[in-house]
This record gives structure tokens, C-alpha cells and sequence, in this order.
């Protein structure tokens, strides 16, 4: 008896197609109906930044409905329109073969996608950005970072997919094994190469001048016993109006803040924004993400064993018979489903890692209404959505929202308040 593969794939395919759809329409709904600003932020943020914040959340919502609805299109047609095998066909036809064949299939796909984005790229950038005054991209700096990250991921991924194809074929049945190996030194060599050979290519990074702001910050990162490589202020505003604040490395990271971050940002409000993101490195967060993203790396190429030799998938899209790069195409194409479930759960993590981590800064940096301010400042630069859907923001938020962010930071205020009130009496005579 056949396994029902393609009904099985396209019975989850609707779930997840109904639910994210559901969910997203569900915010967009709540935005639509939510006025005003809401009652916690009374006197935080004005009624203009909260009605142009409900605006940018249904223009991006609007945009990300379009340009999911179109993925999910292309994802089917693909799958059943013969495009795959006939490319199988084609590229054989042509001589290729083993590695070279493996990895002219899956570059050919990756090209495809890619022209695919390129005019929502296009619209998200030059229309819905430039519309609530984020966009600062020229059409010709846009251009150049599409052909940058073209030669990049053409320079990194086909020796990458050679070396892939050597371990699929030449390592016997625990080829995923070895290849997992691989695959995570690299993963950790390219996290220690991009700030200082692949993250230049694009952007400007210049020391964070002497001044008020580098002083606090260095003896923030000393009272935290933060080992790094040093303050770096990037040129963000050369692409967006955007603020944030990032690490960037592994073993000792680069501090790096936007430049429209260090224009708008009081000191201490720049000194908590940094106090949260040590917070995240002094909690390991940032190993612990690493070491889930190798965990479901391995997952993956546990799977794609499995995979590989079970004739029934070839079948039920139109291949003759098994083949490594079909195997690697269709479980790309084919997995989203089968494990979309789990980005609740990934949200979850993230969210605790977050309220952990603005703890550490409101301790660290001593500093918490400037905290407050630094997130409810960045909240209103970035227009972020003031009135989210609780099972969308369940679903999806990386980061508490903003309400409940602030209300988490004033307790750990209060209870660092009272230990210091507790602490006084006893020491009193």
C-alpha cells in the first residue's frame, strides 16, 4: 500500500496556512479597533505616535498577508506543477551529474527564491517603509547590498554544498553525523567571521567616540566583568530610521549600537539598553540559542537520513527515483508544516530570556525609569504595535509587549527598592 504522502503534506499545509492566517488577520482586526493609547502608557507616549504605530501594524499586517499568501502559492505550484523533477531532468540532460548536479539543483532553487522576494523586497522597502518615514535606501545602495549578498551566499554556499555532498556520499550510513560535525564548526566559525569580515561589507562600524556615553558604558560593561573587543557605533541611518543595539561574536562579542540609537538615546537610556543585552550574554542566552539551533540542526539531517532512501516521497512529486539533492529539496519544501507548532514554544523561550535579561539591567545599570524610557522611546521609533492580539503575540513575539515589559521592570524596581530598605535596617544602629 502507497503512503498517502501528498495528503498527508497538504493536510498540515492547510493547518498551518489556517492558523497563521487566522492569527494574522485576528492582530489586524485588534490594531483596527484598538485606539488610543493604552492605559499604562497614559503620558509615556503620545495619541499621534500611537495612532502612526496602528497604522505601520496594519500596513506591515496587510503587506505580510499579500506576501504569505504568495509564498504559500509558490510553495504548491512548485511542488505539484512538475517544475522539480522537469529541473532534475533539464540539468541532467546537460551532463551534469553527482556534486556538480547536487549542487547546480539546489543553487537553482535558491536563485529562483530569491528573484521571487525580490519586488516584495522592493514594496517593503521603497513603499511601506518610506511611507511612515524609514526608508533612507537608495535605489542604487539597494541594489548594490542585493548583488553583495548574491556574491556572498554564492561564495560561501556552493563550497558548502560540495563539501555537503562529499559527506552525504563518502561517510557511509552516519553520513548525518559527520555532516552535523561539519556543520557546526562552520556554523561557529561563520559566527566569529561576521563582525569583522562579513558584516563590513555592509554597514560602517567606527569606535563610539570618547564622551559621557562611552565612559558610562565602559565602566558598565567592567561593574558586569564583560569581556569584549570593544564599543562600535554602525551606520544604520544610511538604510533605515530603526534603532536597536546588537552583539555581534561569540567568545568575545563587539558591542554595537545604531547610530540612531546613540542620536536619540540619553546616556542612561543607552546604558540600560546595553546593561539588557549583557544581561543576555552574562545568562548564557546566546549559547543556549546557539546550542537549540545545532540540536535542531541534527534533528534535521536525522530526518533527511531517513529520507533519502524512502522512494514513496520521489514518487508522489514526480522524481524517478531517489536522488540526495531532491531529498534536500523537498524536506526545504516540505517540513514547515510538520513543525510550525513548535514557534509558539520558540517565542516562549525568547520572551523569558527577555523579561531575564531586563532584570540583570534593571540591577546592573541602577537606572530603571531610564530603562523604561530607553523602551518606551525605541517602542515609538520603531512604531511597534501597542495593542497586540494576546494569542498573536503569544504566537509570534520574540519580546514581551510593551505594557507588560513595563510592568515587569517596575516590580523588579520596586522589590530591588524594598531589599535596599531591608538592607539599611538592619544596618542601622
Amino acid at each position: 500500500m502507497t503512503p498517502p504522502v501528498v495528503p498527508l503534506f497538504l493536510a498540515f499545509f492547510t493547518v498551518q496556512f489556517a492558523v497563521e492566517t487566522a492569527l494574522l488577520v485576528l492582530n489586524l482586526r485588534h490594531a483596527a479597533r484598538s485606539r488610543g493609547v493604552p492605559a499604562p502608557l497614559s503620558g509615556r507616549v503620545s495619541e499621534e505616535t500611537a495612532e502612526r504605530s496602528r497604522a505601520y501594524t496594519l500596513a506591515s499586517g496587510r503587506f505580510g498577508l499579500l506576501e504569505g499568501t504568495f509564498s504559500a502559492a509558490v510553495t504548491l505550484a512548485v511542488l505539484f506543477s512538475g517544475l522539480l523533477p522537469a529541473l532534475d531532468r533539464a540539468l541532467g540532460a546537460r551532463g551534469l551529474s553527482g556534486a556538480n548536479l547536487f549542487v547546480a539543483y539546489l543553487a537553482a532553487l535558491a536563485l529562483g527564491s530569491a528573484v521571487l522576494s525580490l519586488p516584495f523586497s522592493l514594496w517593503h522597502t521603497f513603499v511601506l517603509e518610506a511611507r511612515f518615514g524609514f526608508n533612507r535606501t537608495t535605489p542604487r545602495l539597494w541594489a548594490l547590498d542585493r548583488v553583495k549578498a548574491l556574491a556572498l551566499q554564492a561564495a560561501i554556499g556552493v563550497p558548502l554544498l560540495y563539501a555537503i555532498h562529499a559527506f552525504m556520499r563518502s561517510t557511509g550510513a552516519l553520513w548525518w553525523l559527520w555532516l552535523f560535525g561539519f556543520l557546526t564548526i562552520v556554523q561557529v566559525l561563520l559566527l566569529w567571521a561576521y563582525p569583522v569580515l562579513i558584516a563590513p561589507l555592509f554597514n560602517r562600524f567606527q569606535p563610539l567616540p570618547e564622551g559621557a556615553l562611552r565612559a558610562r558604558l565602559e565602566a558598565l560593561a567592567r561593574d558586569a566583568g564583560f569581556r569584549n573587543r570593544g564599543l562600535f557605533v554602525m551606520d544604520a541611518s544610511r538604510r533605515s530610521g530603526h534603532s536597536n543595539a546588537y552583539f555581534a561574536g561569540i567568545f568575545r562579542p563587539r558591542i554595537v549600537l545604531f547610530d540612531t540609537l546613540v542620536a536619540s538615546m540619553s546616556v542612561d537610556e543607552a546604558a540600560s539598553v546595553l546593561a539588557h543585552e549583557i544581561g543576555h550574554y552574562r545568562a548564557h542566552h546566546v549559547h543556549r540559542r546557539l546550542a537549540l539551533s545545532l540540536a535542531g540542526t541534527l534533528l534535521v539531517l536525522y530526518a533527511l537520513s531517513r529520507v533519502v532512501p524512502w522512494a514513496p516521497l520521489y514518487a508522489a512529486f514526480g522524481f524517478d527515483g531517489p536522488s540526495l539533492h531532491a531529498a534536500v529539496a523537498l524536506l526545504s519544501l516540505c517540513a514547515g508544516p510538520f513543525v510550525f507548532w513548535l514557534a509558539p514554544l520558540a517565542a516562549r523561550l525568547s520572551r523569558r530570556h527577555e523579561y531575564q535579561a531586563d532584570r540583570y539591567a534593571v540591577r546592573l545599570a541602577r537606572a530603571p525609569a531610564a530603562f523604561a524610557s530607553a523602551l518606551v522611546r525605541l517602542n515609538g521609533e520603531n512604531l511597534s504595535n501597542l495593542h497586540p492580539h494576546p494569542w498573536y503575540s503569544a504566537w509570534h513575539y520574540s519580546h514581551p509587549a510593551l505594557v507588560e515589559r513595563l510592568a515587569a521592570i517596575e516590580a523588579e524596581a520596586a522589590r530591588g527598592a524594598s531589599a535596599a530598605a531591608g538592607a539599611a535596617l538592619l544596618r542601622s544602629p
